[in-house]
């Protein structure tokens, strides 16, 4: 079954003041998913927010919005609604004629906007509040006033600038919740920016990870954290350990001053790479059982695991998280799976990593030790 598409970019850019701050966008988003931009400052994530609700116009690219070009369409044909960073919403307003104001605007019949304020207030589990002054309400029902403002007007897509940014953090992850399980309610499709790595995992469908005006990687939340790309995306998605390392062959790298089986192939033999462990993937042991030793550096308790650093013998620095705890001085070991252990090539692009992955199909474990090395005597 063929999903529908809601918004395409094809080859979009645009220039600021003789700047690109977006270059050579493409993507396809479709009917009923929830999709996270993601990346730092002035990446140009809230700049594909403003083309897709008609705020600005691409400067090279389509725009396509339920199969019609819409490069040049104003804001108000487009069935797109924003909820935006600081809510927008009036404060001279009570709730329910802040909701019901573009309804208003649109000159819809008295009764008719009643039904459908009452409708978007449900929605977003505000009933009962329509009276109620805006100024009177907490940063998270603010919130849902601005998201039913913009459901009222039934939009195929709901774009999503930062709303949580404002939020305390146990109201935030409240929010996180509410908005996740809203979207799957209602089916609609919804753009959100952030720059939270943490809310990216916890809502998307999917995300694009963005930097200096281009998407670098697009996944589900588990396909970008267990298969980043690049340096950058292994760093801005969770804590990482990336180390410099060679392929000696298909399923076995050298790292550490030794060899390790792996899961990946498709790169030359004694190709330059770099390999991505995550902290939680680590299992600290003493030193005798250990594939790595290291020198305990420094140790904070975090509440649910201790965050230990330490350093190997040939310099690498080492982040684990154990419920186990050591202490700084200590030689300690550090055990991990082949599936554990991600490469990534050098410069290599989006479409050449897909492309490699999916011509070099995961191994199991012990088909790799057969063709790699034996970690684990």
């Amino acid at each position: 079954m063929t999903e529908e598409i809601i918004v395409s970019f094809q080859h979009v850019e645009k220039v600021f003041d003789e700047e690109k701050v977006l270059k050579d966008i493409s993507f396809e988003l479709e009917k009923g998913k929830f999709y996270t931009l993601l990346g730092p400052s002035g990446c140009g994530k809230s700049t594909i927010l403003n083309l897709v609700a008609g705020f600005t116009s691409p400067s090279e690219g389509k725009i396509i919005l339920n199969g019609v070009e819409t490069n040049n369409t104003p804001p108000n044909k487009r069935k797109v609604n924003t909820v935006f960073q600081d809510y927008a919403l009036f404060p001279h307003m009570n709730v329910f004629d802040n909701v019901a104001f573009g309804l208003k605007i649109k000159k819809m019949k008295k009764n008719v906007i009643e039904e459908k304020v009452m409708s978007a207030l449900q929605m977003v589990r505000l009933n009962g509040f329509e009276q109620r002054e805006v100024s009177e309400m907490s940063g998270g029902q603010r919130q849902r006033v601005a998201i039913a403002r913009a459901l009222v007007n039934e939009p195929d897509v709901l774009l999503l600038d930062e709303p949580l940014s404002a939020l305390d953090l146990k109201l935030r992850t409240d929010m996180q919740y509410e908005l996740r399980e809203l979207q799957r309610r209602l089916g609609i499709t919804f753009l959100f920016v952030t720059h939270d790595q943490e809310e990216a995992l916890a809502m998307s469908d999917e995300i694009m990870v963005m930097k200096e005006g281009e998407i670098i990687q697009t996944g589900s939340p588990t396909d970008i954290y267990d298969e980043p790309i690049n340096r950058y995306v292994a760093d801005f998605i969770g804590e990482s350990n990336i180390v410099e390392a060679r392929m000696v062959k298909d399923y076995v790298v050298a790292f550490a001053g030794k060899e390790f089986s792996c899961v990946d192939g498709g790169m030359n033999p004694d190709e330059k790479v770099d390999v991505v462990i995550r902290p939680e993937d680590l299992v600290l042991t003493d030193s005798e059982s250990g594939m790595i030793l290291m020198t305990v550096d420094s140790q904070l308790f975090r509440g649910v695991h201790y965050e230990i650093v330490g350093y190997d013998s040939v310099g690498n620095e080492w982040m684990v998280h154990s419920t186990r705890k050591t202490e700084p001085g200590k030689e300690v070991g550090l055990s991990f799976e082949p599936e554990d252990i991600h490469i990534m090539r050098l410069g290599e692009t989006e479409e050449a990593f897909d492309e490699r992955i999916e011509q070099f199909a995961t191994p199991s474990s012990t088909e790799v030790k057969d063709e790699g090395v034996d970690n684990y005597a």
